[in-house]
């Protein structure tokens, strides 16, 4: 598979990248953490705990504040897997969708064991993180989908009629290839999401958030990575109900004050492309990262997964100096989400410093493993 053209880093445009990856995967996993404990509420139910204005601030969930979900989890595991790839391509094993299935059937792993396989030298580094070996509302789709080791493809994808939005909450990060040519950041979404979803509309939303966060993360205005984004989905197949849903979040920020309404006009249930309308229209009219989160959770819908799209579209376009720092301090996972973040932005910079066909730097290679 070739990538297409590759970038040309100094430094300036290395930092640049590092705080997009680091504001995508951070911004998503605080945007989960906010909606967490009010997924599922209706917006009666969330003022009635929380008072008028909603939740403002992080509520409890699974035991304590900060909490992520299985979003979040699935996140770190997929850029696992795209790290593992690039340092796979040395062997001339180069097939990214694989790597990513492994990678996720390592977490899959992590909903059944009581803790780490120290006798696995293979899983790397972040399967042994004890904190991630604990359930976070895993949905149906993605436990059958990695509930055993047979990888859905297009041609026969598990779950053939599964479009909700667990495949969508996982793929921010196919965006961050930013070395890479858009239609094929595009095309390993939508093949990665067929792991566990076999409906066309769960598949391209998928690669369609992807494609906007590879516009961000490029240096694009969100509407002009819209733009773009809606140019190559036109020419897939099945498109419609996702282009559709994004150019409804466009035309609702010129329809008034943001606010619940104009966000449950959009949807309000855990379909694919509604969760990625939601989320993109909070990201349009949010006044920063805040205000955007705010609205992102507070409404009828699934809080946690349009909060988690809406913060890694806010994260990668602003970058991580903008988001808010007491969410920061409370996050659950934030030392393993830098860690990880700066492993991802370190190997797409500067991949060929690590590993060559010849030569591997010994602790990249425990840590992101070939087998």
């Amino acid at each position: 598979m070739s990538t297409g053209t590759t970038a040309v880093w100094g430094r300036v445009q290395q930092q640049d990248f590092r705080g997009r990856v680091r504001g995508s995967l951070l911004g998503g996993a605080i945007g989960d953490a906010l909606g967490a404990g009010v997924s599922g509420l209706t917006l009666e139910a969330i003022r009635a705990a929380h008072g008028v204005d909603g939740v403002a601030d992080f509520v409890s969930a699974h035991g304590r504040r900060g909490a992520v979900t299985a979003a979040t989890q699935l996140t770190l595991f997929t850029v696992d897997g795209l790290i593992r790839a690039q340092v796979r391509r040395d062997t001339g094993a180069w097939h990214p969708p694989t790597d990513v299935h492994r990678a996720h059937l390592r977490w899959a792993a992590t909903q059944s064991a009581w803790g780490p396989d120290e006798r696995r030298k293979d899983n790397g580094w972040l399967a042994r993180e004890e904190w991630l070996y604990t359930r976070r509302a895993p949905t149906r789709e993605c436990l059958a989908g990695f509930g055993d080791s047979t990888m859905g493809t297009l041609a026969v994808p598990k779950n053939p009629a599964a479009r909700d939005s667990a495949a969508l909450t996982r793929s921010a990060p196919f965006g961050l290839l930013v070395g890479w040519e858009p239609q094929l950041v595009l095309q390993l979404a939508v093949e990665c999401a067929a792991h566990t979803h076999g409906h066309a509309t769960a598949q391209l939303a998928a690669g369609a958030l992807a494609l906007l966060v590879h516009g961000l993360a490029r240096g694009e205005t969100l509407d002009g990575a819209v733009q773009h984004a809606l140019a190559l989905l036109a020419e897939r197949p099945g498109s419609e109900q996702v282009t559709e849903a994004l150019r409804q979040a466009l035309g609702s920020v010129r329809q008034g004050i943001p606010g619940p309404a104009l966000i449950e006009a959009l949807g309000d249930t855990d379909s694919a492309e509604e969760v990625l309308a939601v989320a993109l229209y909070c990201a349009l009219v949010g006044e920063d990262v805040r205000h955007g989160l705010r609205l992102a959770v507070n409404h009828s819908g699934p809080s946690a997964a349009t909060g988690a799209v809406c913060g890694a579209l806010l994260g990668a376009l602003h970058g991580e100096t903008a988001l808010p720092p007491a969410w920061l301090a409370e996050l659950e996972g934030r030392s393993t989400l830098l860690e990880l973040s700066d492993d991802f932005a370190m190997e797409m910079t500067q991949g060929p410093a690590l590993h060559t066909p010849a030569a591997v730097a010994p602790g990249w290679l425990a840590r992101y493993p070939r087998d």
